[in-house]
């Protein structure tokens, strides 16, 4: 079968390969891949600049969503033919505190599809049982795929911060993940809701005016943190959820944050931070990671696409998996936020 493979370290050590269908154990499914999305994580190993472990040659990608080709022998909830869409950890011990307690994604054991184990950039990819989802019938595959980088926003937006109607939130960041949780920080009915880009970014910062933000910034052509400050009561944003990959995001949200206050920090970043933490403390203000998601957050994610409360589609773009490079290009040149390769086509 066709796949998009990262064969080994170094810039742009990716190439469309022939592969062998994986084989299943007794708890496995094997699911026809309709529909990938490319994660900025998947980028980064693109350009072997990822700050985590990775075992090449390894399939990308880690959002997908498609048709039960066969299942295991022990597979009981799920047949050949379901619509389904699956989870990302596609290794965990199951035995760990994290895993008895429902927080799998913490699982210090867990492999991730596309990084650690073959991922869904093919024609097929084998997942397992415990982590698959059904998709609603009026939900496409292509909106599917997206269900996994929705939940990322989910759990920072709905599940780690604390957030309520009439607060002042500041998004820094409208990449894929930043404009998903400008999507759920509107469901909580904001009091101003304010989306920080560079001017590479404009197509993006259109978007996040389509998906409810009341202003954005271009972080080139203004102080951004006396910006964000000179808004609302001049105390600050209640949350600035920071879905960057860079420090100084971090500083000016540690500098415009309201005291006692709440930075959620999404956006992963290799480098060091090089800067002080003493105004986060000062300010008594609160810096909490989010990381992934688990079951119930699919499950509830899947049910808002269902409603349309609301809609990842609206920020990607389709290419055939015989494209992969154009889809990876374009989405890495900021033409377009999101990239979705289509493993049939």
């Amino acid at each position: 079968m066709k796949a998009v493979v990262n064969y080994e370290s170094g810039n742009k050590k990716v190439e469309l390969r022939d592969v062998e269908i994986p084989e299943l154990g007794p708890k496995d499914v094997l699911i026809n891949v309709q529909a990938a999305g490319v994660c900025g994580s998947d980028l980064h190993m693109y350009h072997d600049i990822q700050g985590f472990e990775v075992k090449r040659p390894v399939t990308l990608g880690h959002e997908f969503s498609g048709v039960i080709a066969e299942v295991g022998s022990h597979v009981k909830g799920f047949k050949p033919g379901d619509r389904v869409v699956s989870e990302t950890p596609s290794y965990v011990c199951e035995t760990c505190i994290y895993c008895r307690t429902g927080d799998y994604n913490l699982c210090p054991n867990r492999r991730g599809f596309g990084v650690l184990e073959n991922g869904a950039m093919a024609e097929y990819v084998k997942s397992r049982e415990a982590i698959l989802h059904k998709i609603p019938d009026n939900v496409s595959f292509e909106k599917a795929a997206l269900t996994e980088p929705s939940c990322v926003a989910y759990n920072a937006v709905a599940h780690h911060s604390q957030i309520r109607p009439g607060d002042y939130v500041v998004i820094f960041g409208p990449g894929p993940i930043g404009l998903m949780c400008t999507q759920i920080a509107k469901l909580f009915s904001p009091g101003k809701l304010l989306v920080v880009g560079t001017r590479k970014d404009q197509n993006r910062l259109e978007l996040a005016k389509q998906f409810g933000a009341d202003e954005v910034l271009i972080s080139e052509e203004a102080d951004v943190v006396q910006k964000i400050l000179s808004r609302g009561d001049g105390f600050g944003p209640d949350l600035i959820l920071d879905a960057v990959g860079i420090s100084i995001t971090l500083k000016q949200s540690i500098e415009a944050v309201r005291p006692g206050g709440q930075i959620t920090k999404i956006g992963w970043g290799p480098k060091p931070i090089n800067f002080s933490l003493d105004p986060l403390i000062q300010k008594a203000a609160r810096l909490q990671g989010s990381f992934s998601h688990n079951y119930p957050m699919w499950e509830k994610v899947l049910l808002m696409m269902e409603k349309g409360d609301i809609d990842p589609l609206l920020i990607a773009k389709q290419y055939p998996i015989s494209d992969w490079e154009k889809a990876f290009n374009e989405m890495d040149s900021l033409e377009q936020a999101k990239s979705i390769l289509l493993p049939n086509q």
